[in-house]
């Protein structure tokens, strides 16, 4: 922990998670729990001596060096280990760009194979629209995800989310549709999440967020 990264010390709290913003010794166990299905930034670096399961462990350490190294209250990723008690089971990133004047975040996640069916997912989600939709005062979130992405497209519509139309995009040597969706202030604030998460630690964080 250091005082001039008080974004260490920001937690999110539901009935079963606990969200932290990912540190660097998180990094390997994260690594550790990428599954196979796992849809990666199409814009990383592949290593062609690299492995599949190495390049996305890659991938994760370089990505969550970017999001640290190049954060500007304009411009921001905050990617969240999400914890069941002591074991780590997945993590859930919230995004800003051109944020302290468009107040519209985006989302990403992933959970550990074995983390799965159990409504984490929707937890982990509703945590960081908490964090969002509260202290932060945006008034829009955004989510996209593959047309046949049934697990992420379900959270999504289970808080709420509205269709917000489709685009297409290459995939795997085709093209393919990625569907977007839309929360609005007023739709969280109806969603039964919207009281059920506690945010801790947020106060010496406003000022990288541009508040």
């Amino acid at each position: 922990m250091t005082p001039h990264w008080p974004l260490a010390s920001l937690s999110l709290h539901t009935s079963d998670l606990e969200l932290r913003p990912v540190t660097e010794a998180d990094l390997p166990a994260l690594a550790a729990q990428l599954s196979d299905d796992l849809e990666v930034d199409p814009t990383a670096t592949r290593y062609p001596g690299l492995s599949d399961p190495e390049n996305r462990a890659v991938a994760l350490h370089q990505g969550y060096w970017r999001s640290m190294g190049t954060w500007r209250p304009e411009s921001w990723a905050l990617p969240f280990a999400v914890r069941h008690g002591d074991d780590l089971v997945g993590s859930q990133t919230l995004e800003g760009e051109d944020f302290p004047r468009l107040r519209t975040v985006d989302s990403a996640s992933w959970l550990a194979p074995d983390a799965r069916g159990r409504g984490w997912g929707v937890q982990a989600r509703a945590a960081i629209l908490a964090l969002a939709f509260g202290p932060l005062g945006a008034t829009a979130a955004i989510s996209s995800a593959w047309h046949d992405n049934g697990a992420s497209l379900g959270v999504s519509r289970s808080l709420g989310y509205q269709p917000n139309g489709v685009s297409a995009h290459w995939r795997d040597d085709r093209a393919d549709e990625m569907v977007h969706l839309r929360l609005t202030r007023e739709q969280w604030l109806r969603s039964p999440w919207h009281d059920r998460v506690e945010v801790r630690g947020f106060d010496p964080c406003r000022t990288f967020f541009g508040l």
